[in-house]
């Protein structure tokens, strides 16, 4: 028993991954993901093939390492964060698709919020601010809009949970209705300072407390997964949103380290300790994953479209045929001679958080090409990421810490160098890659490890990171403030109603 099986739900896949005892990579299964996109700012999934596909894929994970359930030590959930499913109690079925963490449409709910005064009372309690990307409203949405949804729910009736509920819940045959701090940190109804659903906000919101899942550490022994379901009972150890994960399975264990996840979005975290800050420049301040004791916390930036502006360039401009192209595109200019996109697609996140913010490219000329266009396309996503970085940079100095020295870079983006070095010219600081990128699983993985025993500590844990390159900055520091500026020219542009 000297493997782990982390369980990683995405936004665009639903994949397993089996890890041996030294954090490598074994065997890997995965399932693309269906984008159910109903009107304009609406993004939704089917539970149901979440379910089925996550499943899926843990079984081939299993076949494909040669093991069965029985050697496997324990198992790990990382999930897409924010995403809301309701579903009933009694046949375990979803009342509604659901609702994605991109999705936009409770943005009136939360103009109303914002407008009577409740955004200081929300921030002190969650470190959120008040914005459709969180479950809070969306599931005000569904027992609104759902027929019949309200009664049932005042009922208990139905359950309500983040993608990590969702799995517990269909791993344990309706046993387990649970979540982990790190994930009930990022609904809008977790009092953060607290540890505990707050029931102010409940109230506000007209949310039946009976809905809600048991609240539990992200290392520990959270239930036991059917047998049915792999072939053997096995201990769910581990469970934490993704970019806590990712938090965790960079080793990031101290205040001050920072990394950034490439995935759909792009999500920045600076670990802050244990003292529950609130971030004055846009930022959100959250939970991070462990495993008991006092509480920790993180500063947060988000992204809302980072990889998924190479997926509009493969499937909405159709200028590459495969994501992975986008590189060599990119790299057939020498830059993006003055184009510049702001890929607001579904609005800006942090620090920005303008929901009515929409997508442009600006500095077009007659000379302009798609490499110009991908080029910038790439650049945009640095561009992102830096105003995070320099939001968390400012937050960290105003309380008396240090800006960050360097930043851990993971997920799907992260193999592109060009995207990387750009990255660092800006920030002015390394930009580390690990020699595991699958971070946000293995976090999971190592979760789940830590609280069976097969890790010591986080000492251990910490000595299994692995650096695979470094990028150095090479851009004078004019010049990047000089490119910030431009970018927030752009962003100005992109915000002008």
């Amino acid at each position: 028993m000297d493997h782990l099986l982390a369980l990683d739900q995405g936004t665009s896949s639903s994949r397993s991954i089996v890890f041996d005892r030294q954090g490598r990579i074994v065997a890997m299964a995965q399932r693309e993901l269906t984008q159910i996109y109903p009107q304009p700012g609406w993004v939704e999934h089917d539970a149901m093939q979440i379910w089925r596909d996550q499943l899926a894929t843990a079984r081939e994970a299993l076949a494909k390492a040669g093991l069965r359930a029985q050697d496997i030590r324990a198992v790990g959930i990382t999930n897409q964060r924010e995403t809301t499913v309701l579903w009933n109690r009694r046949t375990g079925v979803p009342v509604h698709h659901a609702i994605v963490w991109q999705d936009r449409r409770t943005e009136a709910l939360c103009e109303r919020l914002r407008t009577q005064g409740h955004a200081d009372a929300i921030g002190g309690k969650t470190g959120l601010v008040i914005d459709p990307y969180f479950c809070a409203t969306k599931l005000a949405w569904l027992l609104e809009h759902v027929p019949g949804a309200r009664a049932q729910a005042e009922r208990g009736e139905l359950a309500f949970g983040t993608i990590d509920s969702w799995l517990a819940w269909q791993l344990t045959g309706g046993r387990a209705h649970v979540t982990d701090t790190s994930n009930a940190a990022r609904t809008m109804l977790f009092n953060v300072r607290e540890n505990c659903w707050d029931t102010d906000l409940l109230r506000m919101l007209d949310i039946p407390e009976a809905l809600l899942p048991r609240v539990v550490p992200s290392s520990a022994h959270i239930a036991d997964i059917d047998a049915a379901h792999l072939g053997h009972t096995l201990a769910l150890s581990g469970i934490a949103g993704d970019q806590q994960a990712a938090l965790f399975g960079q080793a990031c264990f101290r205040a001050g380290m920072a990394k950034n996840t490439y995935g759909t979005g792009c999500f920045a975290l600076m670990h802050t300790g244990g003292h529950f800050r609130p971030s004055g420049h846009g930022l959100l301040a959250t939970r991070t994953a462990h495993g008991g004791g006092p509480p920790q916390y993180a500063l947060e930036g988000s992204v809302f479209i980072g990889g998924a502006v190479v997926q509009w360039l493969r499937d909405g401009l159709h200028a590459i045929e495969s994501s992975a192209q986008v590189q060599a595109l990119a790299q057939s200019v020498p830059d993006a001679g003055g184009v510049m996109m702001v890929p607001a697609f579904t609005g800006l996140g942090a620090p920005y958080w303008n929901a009515r913010a929409r997508g442009i490219i600006t500095g077009l000329t007659r000379g302009s090409t798609l490499g110009h266009i991908a080029r910038a396309a790439l650049e945009s996503i640095a561009y992102q990421s830096a105003a995070l970085l320099g939001a968390m940079n400012r937050d960290a100095v105003a309380a008396g810490g240090a800006p960050v020295a360097e930043l851990r870079v993971d997920g799907g983006a992260s193999v592109n160098n060009l995207l990387m070095q750009f990255q660092a010219d800006l920030l002015g600081v390394p930009v580390v890659r690990p020699a595991l990128t699958e971070t946000t699983a293995w976090g999971a993985a190592a979760l789940a490890g830590l609280a069976t025993g097969m890790y010591s500590g986080l000492d251990e844990l910490a000595s299994l990171w692995r650096a695979e390159r470094r990028f150095m900055p090479t851009l004078e520091r004019a010049q990047a403030a000089e490119a910030m500026a431009r970018w927030e020219q752009a962003v100005r542009q992109a915000t002008t109603e």
